[in-house]
């Protein structure tokens, strides 16, 4: 055979297993994840899983929405009674599909424990009862995010954690360009002059709970372009009165409807502008008082890019409505 033919056939051959190399070096790979799994959760504590977990159990309503969303919800087997979201879970437990758990801060440990879960995820609402847990053996993770950037962290956690790295990733740059559009559309309106928000979470005989700096919901509020009055404020969710609320002034009053089927704990929008004094806050005055749906605003989770859609609208109605 001709020198140069076989040179040329020699030159071919290399080239196509470099072809071939590249190819299956970019193609997506279908084994299952093997090896342990190292997650550090929100406390610092790291977590060894052996394996991808097949049976979860999720201890908090803001978590279950992370872990269906990711794509393994068919691994979740059991959730708290207080979980509604992204299912109506109350018709799972009676169909038998689904163990409830108990309550979000009064987990049965008994049912857990016959669930034999690879891992369990929590917050820090249950921080008496992880040591518990963790002694029976169980793989506990903590997630107690307090801000936005908290609830991106808690998601790759959990992506991490599952297996499911690469879409955690896509929902957190979802979550980021959705927030991103309502900030770019109130910024191409020029509007320099925010306006203030009182939240109002719950009202009782003890005071008026607000959000304070603590909580996720004062990056909601300021991402949708407000400030919150209880900025200054510490605590998660501190206690106020009426009488600093009217102080205070806010522009924009958001009240939440009511988690189940009865009264919101305020009464009525009319009952809330009857308060005494509060017919000289400017919110009042100008009618600016709206009604947010709670099942939207009562957790850190994927919603909060719909959470910043839903202030927003209150604040900037010229501009979304």
């Amino acid at each position: 055979m001709n020198i140069k033919l076989i040179a040329v056939i020699a030159v071919i051959v290399i080239a196509s297993a470099a072809l071939i190399g590249v190819y299956y070096a970019y193609q997506p790979s279908n084994q299952k994840q093997t090896g342990t799994i190292a997650v550090v959760d929100d406390q610092g504590t790291q977590t060894t899983l052996e394996a991808v977990p097949q049976k979860i159990v999720s201890l908090a309503p803001s978590i279950t929405p992370i872990l269906f969303e990711l794509g393994v919800g068919d691994k979740v087997v059991g959730v708290t009674s207080y979980d509604d979201y992204p299912y109506n879970f109350t018709a799972w437990f009676e169909a038998g599909n689904m163990t409830c758990v108990g309550g979000f801060s009064t987990p049965n440990l008994e049912t857990i424990t016959t669930l034999q879960a690879d891992v369990i995820f929590t917050t820090d609402v249950n921080e008496e009862t992880v040591p518990d847990m963790r002694e029976l053996g169980f793989k506990v993770i903590v997630l107690s995010a307090a801000s936005v950037e908290g609830v991106y962290k808690d998601i790759t956690i959990v992506g991490n954690a599952t297996g499911t790295a690469n879409k955690a990733n896509e929902i957190i740059a979802e979550l980021r360009s959705e927030i991103s559009d309502v900030q770019e559309k109130i910024s191409a309106a020029g509007i320099t002059d925010k306006p203030t928000v009182y939240y109002e979470v719950y009202f009782s005989d003890r005071g008026i709970m607000t959000a304070g700096s603590a909580t996720w919901l004062n990056d909601i509020f300021t991402l949708a372009g407000g400030v919150n009055i209880f900025a200054d404020q510490t605590a998660e969710f501190p206690y106020t009165s009426s009488e600093v609320i009217v102080q205070r002034n806010p522009t924009v009053i958001i009240l939440p409807t009511n988690m189940g089927t009865g009264t919101p704990s305020y009464g009525s929008v009319e009952e809330v502008k009857a308060r005494a004094g509060w017919n000289s806050i400017d919110a009042i005055k100008n009618n600016r008082l709206y009604i947010i749906d709670q099942g939207i605003m009562s957790e850190p989770g994927v919603l909060i890019a719909e959470q910043v859609q839903a202030v927003a609208e209150c604040l900037y109605p010229q501009l979304f409505n």
